[in-house]
C-alpha cells in the first residue's frame, strides 16, 4: 500500500517530499550516478521504464528536456500519474504499456533510456534502435545475475562501452566527541549498467 513519504526519509530532496511510494523506488544515490554518467541536460529526450512510483521519472523530469515513462501494471501507473500530478512537471508523458513490445518514440531521438524493470535485457534491443549515436541505455537491477544476462544482450546488440556501477552511502554522525560512520548504511540498493551506442 502508498505511503507518503516525508523529506527525512532517506534525506531525499525536497523534490519528492509528499509523493507516495509504492514499489521499490530508485534513490537519491543511484540516481545522481545516471544523470552523471549520461551526461544528459537540459536538451535531452529520455525514456523511461517502469514508471513505479516516478521518482526517477521525476528527478530525470528535473534536468531533461522531456521525459516519456512507460509503466505496464495498473496500480502502479495510477501512483505514477498522482505523484506526477502532485509535482507539477509539464515535461513528462506517462505511458500506459509494455516497453519490451516496442519503444513509441522515433528511431535515433532519444539521449538516454532507463530500464529499472523485470527482464530489462528484452528491452534492450527497442533502447538500441531508439537512442541517438553516442545515448545510454542504463539497466538498473538488483542481482549479478540479471548484470551478466543485461550486459551480453546490450553486446548482441551493438552497444559499447558497457560498465556497471553500485553506489554504497555511510552517512557521518559529526559530535563533539569525535566524527564517525553511523552503524548502519544505504549500502546495496541495485547495479547501475551502463552501455553506449
Amino acid at each position: 500500500m502508498p505511503h507518503k513519504i516525508k523529506q527525512t526519509d532517506f534525506h531525499l530532496p525536497k523534490l519528492f517530499t509528499g509523493l507516495k511510494r509504492g514499489p521499490q523506488a530508485m534513490l537519491p544515490k543511484d540516481i545522481g550516478l545516471v544523470i552523471a554518467y549520461s551526461g544528459i541536460g537540459k536538451e535531452s529526450t529520455v525514456v523511461d521504464a517502469g514508471a513505479g512510483s516516478a521518482y526517477l521519472a521525476l528527478a530525470l523530469a528535473n534536468v531533461a528536456k522531456q521525459v516519456y515513462t512507460y509503466e505496464i501494471r495498473e496500480d502502479f501507473f495510477k501512483l505514477a500519474a498522482y505523484n506526477i500530478k502532485k509535482s507539477c512537471f509539464l515535461n513528462i508523458e506517462l505511458i500506459s504499456g509494455d516497453i519490451i513490445q516496442g519503444i513509441r518514440q522515433e528511431p535515433g531521438t532519444i539521449d538516454l533510456v532507463t530500464l529499472d524493470m523485470p527482464n530489462a535485457d528484452l528491452a534492450v534491443r527497442h533502447a538500441f534502435n531508439c537512442l541517438k549515436t553516442g545515448g545510454y541505455c542504463l539497466g538498473f537491477m538488483p542481482h549479478v545475475e540479471q548484470v551478466a544476462k543485461f550486459a551480453a544482450e546490450c553486446r548482441a546488440c551493438g552497444f559499447t562501452d558497457i560498465f556497471t556501477l553500485e553506489s554504497i552511502v555511510r552517512e557521518m554522525l559529526v559530535r563533539e566527541q569525535g566524527i564517525r560512520p553511523t552503524g548502519t548504511g544505504l549500502t546495496h540498493t541495485g547495479y547501475l549498467v551502463f552501455a553506449r551506442k
